[in-house]
């Protein structure tokens, strides 16, 4: 047998020969994986399948930081929101069985909003497989459906190819969730270790397809020729890190931009042409004048239902330009005029080269129109409400007030979410984190936590639900254990807030199991070591979040708001976005 000269990585990111070493075992060859991927951080929780590898971690510590969640959903929640926020892959333990199945709707969120995440689970001896043991379950036939690609490794020679595999996989492309299983016999076997190579190509995998001049030519043409064009752009623009090229895009063009949910922060809310967000609560004139544009060029996200409202009657008057990377997306939707595959950090430059220099103003002035008719409305009252009772709107501006526009902010899911997705100011890319195609409630408190972890220099906060909290209240004994500087805003309406909302609206107000009693927050948050405070008065508003942004720790904050208040504007379910209500 040949002596082979394993290294490990040191704490200051040299590496040093692992002395006189030939052989690894496969949980071994897992943490040199993660080395050698540039994994700083685990989420996971330990179980009997996968005892190997986090016997193995115990001599990792000095250069592996593991966070012990308090659920595995929670270990994929805290995940997504490290990826989100530093633009590198988040990595996830779990055992099997249990441990396994309770990943699944993470592995799903992940997967629907394009998140790089890699599972590693442990599973039963190989002679095990299939005979019903002790905690088996079949993971790789149930997080199929799920996972952008997983495999089953039963043999620790696999282990180096498989992980790089994976970790490319995961942030190659249109990003998205991978599962790794393993054996409990190929984490203890040891094999010949021949080195980590990290994955650049795999010959079945194409993550970016070839880019068509023809395309970029007959889009600049229809661009140039257009008196009202109107850009759409989405997470796309983030995941591709085209902020600069996308910016330098719509300068050069004069075109209006507005965000989807998932695409908010890829443009700064200040710039003068973004003209705010789509959707079912979104911004009234990005809605209005998608039925209005000449040519709709959306730019890194899918046509979601939420975003289109009725198909039939969505921008059949545009002629659709479609850049995507994932060409799985042009037309499954919307039928483009013209498909421009590729990454946008490839192809917007390319398309900006071709574009004529203009300005809009005339159209422009369109939307600030209908903004102002949405300021009267809606806005105003919402953020500057002439009522005693608190809205979740003017907590959302004050915060703004607070941190300036720096702040990443995290939402769960529900009425705050749009709420905060409306009203929130962003200065820089990778500052809002949310469960977007899912909509996973329990998703705000693991999600933040991870954030933080993924960007510890800035102000994480996340801002919660009443409804939501008491779905993953369990990791605050995260944030207990490891003290993750995350500021927790519930903003507590004593309902499950966008349920009763459609139930008003669209049930005859036959409130159904909607009212949802909670703890005492404070009290909660004391039990785990959290300092905290509940407000109810409009007059404690600002002081309250300055004491929770200044605090050198987590802190939660329970803001009391409007009981029945509702968010508007909203496209009803069914309808076209050009019927969306202001009221």
């Amino acid at each position: 047998m040949n002596t082979l000269e394993i290294t490990k990585n040191t704490s200051n990111g040299k590496q040093e020969a692992i002395a006189g070493a030939t052989q690894l075992s496969g949980s071994q060859a897992v943490l040199e994986a993660l080395l050698a991927e540039g994994v700083d951080t685990v989420f996971g929780y330990p179980g009997g399948a996968i005892m190997p590898i986090y016997d193995a971690l115990y001599d990792y510590n000095d250069r592996l930081k593991h966070i012990l969640v308090r659920h595995e959903q929670g270990g994929v929640h805290a995940a997504q929101g490290y990826a989100r926020t530093s633009g590198r892959v988040g990595v996830v333990f779990a055992t099997s069985g249990p441990g396994a199945t309770n990943l699944i709707t993470g592995l799903a969120d992940a997967m629907i909003d394009s998140n790089p995440v890699v599972c590693i689970t442990g599973q039963v001896f190989a002679h095990l497989l299939g005979t019903d043991a002790f905690q088996e379950t079949d993971v790789i036939n149930i997080t199929t459906p799920v996972t952008k690609w997983n495999y089953q490794v039963t043999d620790a020679c696999e282990i180096p190819t498989a992980l790089a595999k994976a970790f490319h996989i995961a942030r190659t492309g249109r990003p998205g969730p991978v599962l790794i299983d393993i054996t409990k016999n190929a984490q203890l076997q040891l094999f010949d270790y021949p080195g980590y190579k990290v994955c650049n190509h795999i010959r079945s995998y194409r993550p970016k397809p070839i880019v068509r001049s023809e395309y970029i030519e007959q889009a600049a043409a229809l661009i140039n020729a257009a008196e009202k064009p109107f850009i759409l752009f989405g997470q796309g623009v983030i995941l591709g890190k085209a902020e600069a090229e996308f910016k330098a895009f719509i300068e050069k063009t004069g075109i209006p931009a507005a965000a989807t949910v998932m695409g908010l922060s890829a443009l700064e809310t200040h710039h003068p042409l973004h003209v705010g967000m789509l959707g079912m609560h979104g911004n009234y004139a990005p809605n209005v004048l998608t039925n209005e544009c000449d040519v709709l060029i959306a730019i890194g996200m899918r046509f979601d239902d939420r975003v289109t409202g009725r198909l039939d009657k969505y921008a059949k008057q545009a002629k659709v330009i479609h850049l995507d990377i994932d060409p799985a997306e042009i037309d499954k939707n919307v039928k483009a005029t013209v498909p421009v595959w590729g990454d946008c950090k490839e192809t917007l430059p390319l398309l900006t080269e071709q574009v004529d220099a203009k300005t809009h103003d005339a159209w422009l002035s369109r939307f600030r129109k209908l903004e102002s008719e949405e300021i009267k409305e809606v806005i105003q009252e919402e953020l500057n409400p002439t009522t005693p009772i608190m809205t979740m709107g003017e907590v959302i501006r004050t915060l703004n007030e607070l941190t300036g526009g720096d702040a990443v902010i995290v939402t769960d899911v529900g009425q705050h979410q749009m709420v905060a997705c409306r009203y929130a100011k962003f200065n820089q890319s990778k500052s809002n984190v949310t469960s977007g195609g899912l909509g996973t409630m329990g998703f705000g408190l693991p999600a933040a936590i991870g954030a933080w972890y993924g960007t510890p220099d800035r102000t994480v906060v996340a801002i919660i639900g009443d409804g939501g909290i008491q779905m993953t209240i369990q990791e605050l004994g995260t944030i207990m254990q490891f003290g993750a500087k995350v500021k927790i805003l519930i903003l507590n309406n004593e309902f499950l807030g966008m349920v009763r909302q459609w139930q008003q609206l669209f049930h005859d107000k036959r409130y159904s199991f909607v009212n949802i009693t909670s703890p005492d927050y404070v009290t909660v948050a004391k039990g785990y070591g959290i300092a905290g405070n509940s407000i109810r008065e409009r007059a404690e508003l600002e002081q309250a979040l300055t004491a929770m942004i200044e605090h050198d720790g987590p802190y939660l904050l329970e803001v009391m708001v409007g009981k029945e208040n509702n968010v508007f504007p909203m496209v009803p379910q069914g309808s076209s976005v050009s019927e969306i209500r202001l009221k």
